[in-house]
């Protein structure tokens, strides 16, 4: 698995290296940069929003340190969270770090501070915020400042009085003027790509007619004082409902930088949903809201952030665990931008706990590295594109993707059964109308003879043993059909190689877990070349051949 990681951030590293040019811009669904190239915007959320106003994780470690984490764990960007106050409320904006953890009696995180990040503890708290995104810049990460709150404090309920216009803590006007000062403040900083105008719109005041009458007002403000930056608006119902933009388009002045956003968290659907109904049943149900509420947009051209996801990454989590498959499903099928939540292992203090442990976070406790390395190896797949504007490497074909894994079916060599490798590595897929799964520019097709055993690649794919169909609601089974009749899923054993077994979980029963046999055909246009290579051989005189033509 450590491999897997390594191979695929060091991918991301060069694939960044390369092509981000700043400003980014958008062209139909796509983010990018100021070449048209796509750029995928795989982010982490960095919370700054809490009582003290200061990024968390700063008593922990130096600010530079977090930085390069950041970036070892293959993220290119941060959501930056700040609240309204940080740059209207004149009494909090004066304050220094210190004067603002003294207020809140956190003495020990001051001198965490004064250790790790001295330059900072006697600065206004506006001041520690950009040194906080110029330490990113430094190391090559971009930043979209969103603005979480206005009151500081934890986020987000219905009745925090924070959520909508007209809220005790969310004047219309007070933010509009705040998102002018902060994008006037941050204009000619490269590394801030983006804004997000504010998070999670919720409670009992929201309604369209409103988000309609302020939400164009704010997004013009923010691209008059800064045109460079993406302009990033989220819906009504915890940022998880868009689909009033079936019924009436948003009307701006300026083009080429607007962005939708969404959240979706597996208790974003229950609490308890993904454990007590079918998980299939489940996933297809969420994911068709999702792409009625959000996902459509792609469709129509926009480019659609999940600003929020995230799961308990102790793992004790069922519910999380369930969704968080059906999640990475989906996002790899739509190739979406997005930003995890969240980067902290603990908060200088949230709800009144002082030094609270952040099970969602992907760093751990003392912000030393990640909190659960399998699980940002799982998603790593998933920072790079998939496809879009300038990416072209290969012809369009189709990758074989294991939300489960974060890894896509591949093989070794010819000597080697087929397994589950990194993406990047993966075999190039097409799937035809009559249901065959066929490595591209060959005529090998994906076989199965019999429940139990590992899968093969054979020539002859006009029997029911060659034909895969996408069944139960998650559209995530691949199964086809033995020669006796029976139906067999693709499934994955304890040593990655790909077998077959009996369809597992497709309705009903909610106390078994299919995501084992969970895969989604994901289009791409990656170069997979040093695989496809394990299907040739070298004849003299005529190169590399297909080893099916090789007689």
């Amino acid at each position: 698995m450590g491999n897997f990681t390594t191979s695929s951030i060091l991918l991301l590293f060069l694939f960044s290296s390369v092509v981000t040019s700043l400003p980014l811009s958008t062209n139909s669904r796509w983010i990018v940069d100021d070449r048209g190239r796509r750029v995928k915007l795989a982010c982490v959320n960095w919370a700054s929003h809490m009582e003290p106003v200061l990024a968390e994780g700063l008593s922990k470690q130096p600010m530079d340190t977090i930085a390069k984490r950041i970036v070892s764990m293959g993220f290119n960007c941060v959501r930056f969270t700040w609240p309204l106050y940080l740059i209207t409320n004149d009494s909090l904006a004066s304050l220094t770090v210190r004067q603002s953890f003294q207020q809140l009696g956190l003495l020990e995180s001051i001198a965490g501070i004064q250790a790790n990040n001295p330059s900072i503890i006697d600065v206004s708290l506006i001041k520690a915020y950009q040194a906080v995104v110029s330490s990113l810049g430094e190391n090559n990460v971009m930043v979209i400042l969103d603005n979480h709150i206005s009151k500081p404090g934890w986020c987000c309920s219905n009745l925090d009085d924070n959520g909508f216009f007209g809220d005790k803590y969310f004047d219309p006007d007070l933010w509009i003027t705040g998102l002018t000062q902060m994008a006037t403040l941050f204009n000619g900083v490269t590394n801030v790509v983006g804004m997000s105008l504010r998070n999670e719109p919720r409670g009992p005041k929201q309604n369209i007619n409103d988000w309609y009458k302020y939400m164009p007002k704010g997004a013009e403000a923010v691209h008059s004082a800064n045109p460079n930056v993406l302009v990033i608006l989220s819906g009504l119902s915890f940022d998880r409902d868009l689909s009033f933009l079936k019924n009436q388009q948003l009307k701006l002045t300026f083009s080429g930088k607007l962005v939708f956003e969404a959240h979706w968290y597996g208790f974003s659907d229950g609490q308890t949903t993904w454990v007590k109904d079918n998980p299939n049943e489940v996933c297809g149900r969420v994911a068709t809201y999702m792409m009625n509420t959000s996902g459509y947009l792609v469709d129509q051209g926009y480019p659609l952030f999940i600003g929020e996801f995230g799961i308990d990454q102790s793992g004790a989590n069922v519910n999380g665990n369930r969704y968080i498959s059906c999640f990475l499903g989906v996002a790899a099928e739509l190739d979406l931008d997005w930003a995890l939540w969240t980067l902290a292992g603990s908060y200088y203090v949230r709800d009144g706990v002082v030094g609270l442990n952040e099970y969602y976070g992907a760093m751990d406790y003392n912000w030393c590295g990640a909190r659960n390395s399998s699980f940002i190896q799982r998603i790593s797949a998933l920072q790079s594109p998939f496809r879009g504007p300038g990416l072209s490497e290969a012809k369009p074909h189709k990758v074989i993707f294991h939300p489960l894994t974060g890894l896509c079916i591949t093989r070794k060599s010819l000597v080697h059964p087929l397994q589950l490798g990194p993406c990047s590595d993966s075999y190039p897929w097409s799937y035809s109308p009559q249901k065959t799964l066929v490595v591209k520019g060959t005529r090998f097709c994906l076989q199965t003879d019999a429940s139990g055993t590992s899968l093969k690649l054979g020539i002859f794919c006009t029997g029911s043993n060659s034909k895969w169909e996408t069944i139960s609601d998650s559209k995530m089974h691949l199964s086809a059909k033995l020669r006796d009749g029976k139906s067999i899923c693709l499934d994955v054993a304890s040593d990655n190689t790909i077998i077959t077994n009996g369809c597992k979980c497709i309705s009903k029963d909610n106390t078994c877990d299919p995501s084992s046999q969970w895969f989604k055909l994901v289009d791409s246009t990656r170069s997979s070349t040093r695989v496809e290579r394990s299907l040739l051989q070298y004849l003299p005189g005529k190169g590399l051949v297909p080893n099916h033509l090789v007689g």
